[in-house]
Parts: structure tokens; sequence; C-alpha cells
């Protein structure tokens, strides 16, 4: 069994920051791929921004200069710091890993969402 459990989300001004987190723990044998994707009110989930095992890493245009995705392999964890945000910004925040355990040789697992409100 595998869980991502997510922390770091809360309410900030246009303009601020934000540092969200998210733990894999479980039966893992080794991570893939991880990310963060994010659901506004009424809009399709959408990806912000992914960062491979090797710590390649990729961008949604829309927070691309301002967003910042990290990981750290020794704590099966993965960080994304949002700076200049924007209103815009406001959505529900979801972490994505693709993991190996002993039963499953790659399946896609997610965690429960972090709510992040940017408003003055």
């Amino acid at each position: 069994q595998v869980q991502l459990v997510e922390s770091g989300g809360g309410l900030v001004q246009p303009g601020g920051s934000l540092r969200l987190s998210c733990a894999a723990s479980g039966s893992i044998f080794s991570i893939y791929g991880m990310g963060w994707y994010r659901q506004a009110p009424g809009k399709q989930r959408e990806l912000g921004a992914a960062i491979t095992s090797g710590g390649i890493t990729n961008y949604a245009d829309s927070v691309k200069g301002r967003f910042i995705i990290s990981r750290d392999n020794t704590k099966n964890t993965v960080y994304l710091q949002m700076n200049s945000l924007k209103p815009e910004d406001t959505a529900v925040y979801y972490c994505k890993a693709e993991i190996r355990t002993v039963l499953v040789s790659r399946g896609a697992y997610w965690g429960q969402g972090t709510q992040v409100t940017v408003s003055s």
C-alpha cells in the first residue's frame, strides 16, 4: 500500500509565496516521475510541474518562472515552491507519483489534495 500526503497549502495574498510538500510512504521499491497538478473550480485538472527521477523538470507555461519543483529522493518527497502567486493560481493542488512496489511494476498514485487560495 502506498500513500501520498500533501501539506503546505493555505491562504496567501497576491504576490506572496507558498511551499507545498508531498511525502510518499508504504511499500515503495522506487519512485519514477513526480508532479504537481491543480484543479480550479469548474475546470479540468491540469499539470503544473513535473520532475523525473533524475531531476529533469517540466513546467506549464502559466507557472514557468514563478514555480520551482524539486525532490528529495532520500525522503521520497517532492516540493513545489510557488512564488509571485496570482489569484488565478487558486486551486486544489494534487501530488502524483509513479511508483514501483513489490506487487506493481509501475503504478500512478495521487495525494488527497491541498487547497491553495490566492486572495487579498
